[in-house]
């Protein structure tokens, strides 16, 4: 190929002047004792590690922060044009539910770009929509209802313990330890929080006691499961539930953080295996997801599958998430990453 690809790493931070070095406790300092070894990364700094990665595999990258100034991205794109760009835009303006209106300008640009289209990424957040189009496919998820306003008492006929979320967050923003509540009392207090701290409507819905499995998805027509990953909550201790929880995913002085123990492939039965990475297909299928997602769903003591959530565009840190199970499928790292720039290619065809 005579012309480098040119790749553009976009993402949205609208103060990268403000970061800082996440400050790490020393392990003396904690009550407990930690599992994970941190890299001490800013955002920024990851960004530019994935820049020189992609470089590597023979592309002209570069990345680019939209600022939440739209015109730069529009000015970014008729300056350099890029052939590709690799999506990593999440927010615009303080909102995560503008995610897709980002994608959906990319799509009049005709532009190609890596990952989920506006619609997919529009139903995914929306959870009770997400959980109707799952059930219409004859998929399991947890019983819920969506409470709009604060209501007291609150008609309901779900059985306790819930988990109370905000209807419209991904990335596990909003749940806690506190958002699972065992009471009518706990629920009206949770409810008044999601919706004071949040501004939007909660879901309330059955919490599922069992293991928690992730299913990577990989492709587009023919959608592979990679090997299934399990978080292990074996550590978690008594005061904790076991939930993935904001602190679990990204708060690395946090108990729950050092407690939710990946383990990847799980050891699942071959029928409860088989039967994951079908509903996982399905799943992603269902949601028109494309290129890589993940699917986290609970298994219960009596084998059954409970979907939680379907995840487009999910984290895609090396040797976490979405790519310990790509690695534990034999898939380098920079296999996946030029696997996805040319399934976004293959759509300018």
């Amino acid at each position: 190929m005579n012309k480098k690809l040119k790749v553009a790493i976009a993402f949205n931070e609208a103060n990268p002047d403000l970061y800082i070095r996440p400050e790490i406790k020393d392990p003396k300092e904690m009550n407990f004792i930690p599992y994970f070894e941190v890299e001490n990364l800013t955002p920024i700094e990851e960004y530019e590690i994935l820049v020189k990665r992609i470089n590597s595999l023979g592309f002209d990258a570069y990345s680019f922060n939209l600022k939440d100034n739209l015109s730069s991205l529009l000015l970014d794109i008729k300056k350099n044009k890029p052939d590709v760009i690799f999506n990593f835009i999440e927010l615009y303006k303080e909102n995560s539910r503008l995610e897709m209106n980002m994608v959906g300008v990319l799509e009049l640009l005709g532009v190609p770009y890596t990952g989920a289209s506006p619609i997919s990424l529009a139903n995914c957040q929306n959870k009770v929509l997400a959980k109707r189009i799952l059930n219409t496919h004859g998929i399991k998820t947890p019983n819920f209802i969506l409470v709009k306003e604060n209501a007291d008492p609150l008609i309901h006929k779900l059985k306790f313990p819930l988990i109370v979320k905000p209807a419209f967050e991904d990335a596990s923003v909003g749940i806690e330890n506190d958002s699972i509540v065992e009471n009518e009392k706990q629920l009206l207090e949770r409810i008044n929080y999601v919706h004071k701290s949040f501004q939007q409507p909660s879901l309330v819905e059955e919490y599922i006691d069992g293991r928690e499995l992730n299913v990577a998805i990989f492709g587009n027509d023919n959608p592979i499961a990679l090997p299934i990953s399990e978080i292990d909550f074996s550590q978690m201790p008594a005061h904790l539930f076991d939930i993935v929880s904001y602190q679990a995913k990204w708060d690395p002085n946090h108990e729950a953080y050092h407690k939710t123990i990946p383990s990847c492939p799980a050891n699942l039965p071959i029928e409860v295996e088989m039967q994951a990475k079908r509903i996982a297909i399905e799943s992603f299928k269902a949601m028109e997801c494309r290129d890589y997602c993940r699917v986290d769903m609970r298994l219960t003591k009596n084998s059954e599958l409970y979907v939680l959530e379907v995840n487009p565009n999910p984290d895609l840190t090396e040797g976490a998430g979405f790519m310990r199970s790509a690695e534990a499928a034999g898939y380098t790292f920079d296999q996946i990453l030029e696997k996805i720039i040319f399934f976004a290619l293959e759509r300018k065809n």
